[in-house]
């Protein structure tokens, strides 16, 4: 993908309003890790590398998720010593913040209406990164899918994000916080009222007014298994032939995402708000042994993935939405005592190196030439074979397959 031209004005800072929604700033989800265990931080010299790979992508905006660990704060220093030693680099972040209830992530009761007492070394980590690399941080999101109640480990009530994004406001009304800086919370599509009423509250409503724009989450892969009915062969398509099958599904997977979106920008309109509302997380996993494989789904390969991406991409570029698409590489801390679980290997690149179906064309393009990610050049998988590929890809089910599954 050829990279796009700064048409800024000479001496302009580049903000978030200028590169989100904007199809030549790609937005990506990041995270580096190559091992097990995050207790090995990826290094300065591999973050750089990454940089490079995502660079010649044509990816310009990264989201990150805590501040918590060491690799936020060494990526942004990457960032900086890339833009010295690279005329024109260019790379801006979406900083997250992680916001916990109270007894997350211990052997005690969560308390979802108390906040953890960790929130708030959190967000001044955030400021003060936010504060030493204001050409880079451009966003900060208050929390991770931090309102969902799904999220049973860990969830807070959207009064506990609606605190910190007006504290952050405030920094940014009395100088402390550049005052283009955008805040966000980047979070389910139904946290933000486009899905379960139960989420409609008062406090939401004056979270939608106060962010400066929605950032939403949306997996239709997840909801091939959780709510499968757009994922199942319809009656009508049974005697269409298996390609046929599976880009049908992929449409559905599409359209169902956009409805997700939809439902977000409604209900914000409905309360008379009109913001931007970008796509903060989406993706769709290359494997998986659980809900999604072949023994579940079947949602889950890389043919699928790659459509997937495929499909969102030109959607949300057409459409002007930023799409911080869920993720660069693969990383396998997410379930490392099961090698194939889907959260191990949602990214564009494995830890081979080699270039997931997604992307097999850049490869072709060339454009990563005299790159590598830890000794490794980046070549394709499957050897580049499409008929190999085809052969891990299986047919979405039909109604009477599911019931078996499920």
């Amino acid at each position: 993908m050829p990279q796009s031209k700064n048409t800024s004005k000479p001496n302009k800072q580049i903000t978030a309003a200028d590169i989100l929604g904007n199809p030549n700033y790609l937005a990506i989800s990041y995270g580096g890790y190559r091992e097990k265990t995050r207790d090995i931080q990826p290094t300065i010299a591999q973050l750089k590398e990454d940089m490079k790979i995502l660079s010649a992508m044509g990816i310009k905006i990264l989201r990150t998720y805590n501040v918590q660990l060491q690799q936020a704060p060494n990526l942004l220093r990457a960032i900086s010593e890339l833009k010295k030693e690279i005329p024109g680099f260019e790379m801006y972040v979406m900083l997250g913040a992680w916001i916990d209830c109270k007894n997350a992530w211990t052997d005690m009761v969560p308390i979802h209406d108390i906040e953890s007492e960790q929130n708030e070394g959190e967000i001044k980590r955030a400021v003060a990164l936010a504060k030493q690399y204001p050409d880079i941080v451009k966003i900060i999101a208050v929390g991770n899918e931090a309102m969902v109640t799904w999220a049973t480990s860990y969830f807070v009530r959207p009064n506990t994000i609606l605190k910190w994004v007006k504290y952050l406001q405030e920094l940014k009304q009395n100088g402390e916080l550049p005052k283009e800086l955008w805040i966000t919370s980047s979070d389910d599509f139904s946290s933000w009222g486009g899905g379960d009423p139960s989420y409609h509250t008062e406090d939401l409503n004056e979270l939608i007014r106060t962010v400066d724009y929605i950032s939403m989450h949306t997996y239709p892969m997840h909801n091939s298994h959780y709510n499968p009915a757009f994922w199942m062969v319809p009656e009508h398509e049974y005697d269409w032939s298996d390609a046929d099958k599976i880009e049908s599904g992929m449409q559905r997977a599409l359209n169902f995402a956009k409805d997700h979106y939809d439902s977000v920008v409604n209900y914000m309109k409905s309360i008379g708000v009109n913001k931007p509302v970008h796509i903060g997380e989406t993706g769709w996993a290359t494997i998986s042994n659980e809900h999604y494989g072949a023994d579940g789904s079947k949602a889950a390969d890389e043919y699928k993935s790659g459509r997937y991406f495929q499909l969102m991409r030109a959607w949300s570029n057409k459409n002007n939405i930023s799409c911080f698409y869920f993720e660069a590489f693969d990383e396998q801390w997410k379930d490392a005592n099961n090698e194939l679980g889907s959260e191990n290997h949602f990214g564009l690149i494995n830890l081979k190196g080699q270039a997931k179906y997604a992307i097999w064309d850049m490869v072709d393009q060339g454009i990563f030439k005299n790159l590598t990610r830890d000794g490794k050049t980046i070549t394709k998988t499957y050897n580049g074979e499409l008929k190999d590929l085809l052969i891990d890809v299986h047919v979405p089910p039909r109604k009477e397959e599911i019931t078996i599954n499920y």
